[in-house]
């Protein structure tokens, strides 16, 4: 009787075979999806691919489901890279897949515009989350590979407009299996580098395949949390990506997205010529006005001192006026007393004055007659202080200091 082996060995010797079987270790299977499933709980995703004539189970874990950059459906053709074996508890002959992407036409287009109105129903396309580039940066992040054409575009650019600013390289993988996870790890390195003011993820021209990795959901949030601002530059101007619209900024290629992110130098000169003679007219015509103006208070001033130098004057004359009005005062007032003094003397010499006291003189017509010059029988008047008497000389007699008379 021959040995037997149990259902276990047998799985497990199936699949030591296909193991060692160097075709199915390293497969690329085109197939479209049927029966797609992705496990509520371990997030792990079961499907069949299959083509006109044949199908085969496909599994495909968490770790590498979650880094698909689209949303399996059934119906959609797909590449799958992975390997075939055998699962040993079912003896189910099926396709362990690592990666996979859409392929033709029709399936990527569809994966696309499922990202897409998913990406857009979060917002992250709105215009209001678009950032302005500085308009002159310091330094410049740039996310691509380090021996492509794109690197080499950006650096003799910018070189020509304005090497001033300095590039910062994050050297990554553009296509292939690591592509995604190294390009989202470069836009996260240099968002956290305090030196890029700005960040430019690019690559050159290629296939829609080759490209198809821009269209990565990490890469679009990678790109959407970033807290400068992210310039795209993928393929060509008819090339279009997830990551263009994430972007604040899409350019065609990697040569425009250098111009777009730095001043011309040459433009820059010009305008600083152009704002130099500007100043300088403003300066000339500045100067000008200020002569006008200093001309005009200098006249204004010298006509203010020439007022300040009247009425000075004015206030010299015043005051000479005032003195002299003083003077003619008391000159006046001086002639007023030396007149009345005058006149109090006149009226003591005034023979008439005695009159109002009770005296009377003799006249003879208007002169005065003395009693020693008269002789007796002549005639004269006796005045006195109201009245007057015509009288006769009787006699004439002398009289002596002792009150004596004689003839």
């Amino acid at each position: 009787m021959a040995d037997f082996i149990n259902v276990t060995t047998l799985n497990r010797l199936a699949k030591d075979v296909l193991a060692r079987c160097e075709p199915l270790s390293n497969l690329i299977v085109c197939g479209e999806i049927s029966g797609f499933t992705r496990h509520y709980k371990s997030g792990h995703l079961y499907f069949t691919l299959k083509d006109e004539s044949s199908s085969v189970k496909g599994v495909m874990f968490r770790s590498q489901a979650r880094l698909l950059n689209f949303e399996p459906q059934n119906g959609m053709l797909v590449l799958a890279y992975g390997h075939a074996t055998i699962y040993e508890r079912d003896g189910a002959f099926q396709l362990y897949v690592d990666y996979m992407r859409p392929f033709g036409a029709g399936a990527a287009q569809m994966a696309f515009d499922a990202l897409y109105k998913k990406l857009e129903a979060e917002g992250l396309f709105a215009p209001e989350r678009k950032r302005a580039l500085p308009a002159v940066p310091h330094c410049i992040g740039v996310v691509t590979s380090k021996t492509g054409a794109a690197w080499q575009d950006v650096q003799n650019v910018i070189g020509r407009r304005w090497p001033m600013v300095r590039l910062l390289l994050a050297p990554v993988t553009v296509q292939g299996l690591e592509a995604e996870r190294s390009i989202v790890d470069g836009i996260r390195a240099l968002d956290r580098d305090s030196r890029p003011d700005l960040i430019l993820v690019t690559r050159g021209g290629g296939s829609k395949e080759d490209l198809w990795i821009f269209n990565s959901e990490r890469i679009a949030r990678a790109a959407a949390a970033c807290r400068k601002p992210v310039v795209s530059a993928v393929g060509h101007e008819i090339d279009t990506t997830i990551l263009d619209y994430v972007a604040d900024l899409r350019a065609p290629t990697p040569s425009a997205a250098a111009e777009l992110c730095v001043p011309d130098r040459s433009e820059v000169m010009q305008k600083l010529s152009v704002l130099q003679d500007n100043i300088q007219k403003n300066i000339q015509n500045r100067i000008q006005v200020c002569y006008n103006k200093f001309r005009i208070a200098s006249g204004q001033q010298s006509a203010q001192r020439q007022h300040q130098a009247m009425e000075r004057r004015r206030q010299e004359l015043l005051h000479m006026q005032e003195l002299l009005v003083r003077a003619q005062q008391h000159k006046t007032q001086q002639a007023e007393r030396e007149l009345q003094s005058a006149a109090a003397l006149a009226q003591s010499l005034n023979p008439y004055g005695v009159l109002a006291r009770g005296y009377t003189i003799a006249t003879c017509g208007e002169e005065v007659q003395a009693v020693e010059a008269m002789q007796p029988g002549q005639a004269f008047t006796l005045r006195g202080a109201t009245a007057e008497a015509d009288c006769t000389v009787q006699s004439v007699r002398k009289i002596t200091q002792q009150g004596s008379n004689g003839r």
